[in-house]
């Protein structure tokens, strides 16, 4: 059986970053839920190193050799874990560049986590109002548990807690998307590369 691949798209500018924090912390998470059941691959991409690699795309409308493989591990990614800083009230503008290049269809019954960090935790109605339509236009499985951090929540990161800290955010939203993963029915490609069918069942399908 194949590994499970689990990838994590941060978009944060600085290093370090808040951002590729949470995404890590989330992509650990989620890792070690879903290596209870199965053999997990982890990646992350980090949309900083792509930028001009991004805009170059916007303008020709052909993906460079490192943005072409950063868009294709996330279109093979069995879940996606997806993290921006909010500038404006919103995701930031290379977060939405690079799912602007990505292909229509990419995202399609994949399961998705959406997080994002911010100085204030006014901004984190920004989850439902601008990162969940977007990831539902390109048709993902989006978790149910959003998860925001402010600056003022990585006093509690650390803690162990289930219930509304960071941490109990980012445990409950990782559990989430594991277990979407864990239920995703196979396509035609995945069933055909995981599942090993027997010679005889083989024979049975050309008898007339």
């Amino acid at each position: 059986m194949k590994p499970l691949k689990l990838v994590a798209v941060s978009a944060g500018l600085s290093r370090p970053s808040s951002t590729r924090l949470l995404a890590d912390r989330l992509l650990e998470a989620a890792r070690r839920r879903l290596a209870e059941e199965r053999t997990v691959e982890v990646r992350v991409v980090e949309l900083r190193d792509l930028a001009t690699d991004i805009a170059n795309n916007l303008v020709t409308g052909f993906p460079g050799a490192r943005l072409r493989e950063a868009l294709d591990a996330v279109a093979e990614a069995d879940g996606l874990i997806a993290v921006t800083p909010i500038f404006t009230a919103s995701y930031s503008g290379l977060f939405k560049s690079f799912f602007d290049v990505i292909d229509n269809a990419a995202l399609t019954g994949k399961p998705v986590l959406i997080a994002a960090s911010g100085g204030t935790a006014r901004h984190s109605l920004a989850l439902e109002h601008a990162l969940r339509p977007l990831f539902a236009y390109l048709r993902a499985i989006v978790v149910p548990t959003a998860v925001y951090a402010a600056s003022e929540d990585w006093g509690t990161a650390g803690s162990a807690g289930a219930g509304d800290d960071l941490a109990g955010r980012i445990g409950r939203a990782a559990d989430e998307l594991a277990d979407l993963v864990l239920r995703r029915p196979a396509t035609p490609e995945r069933a055909d590369a995981d599942t090993v069918v027997p010679f005889e069942q083989h024979l049975a399908a050309l008898r007339p």
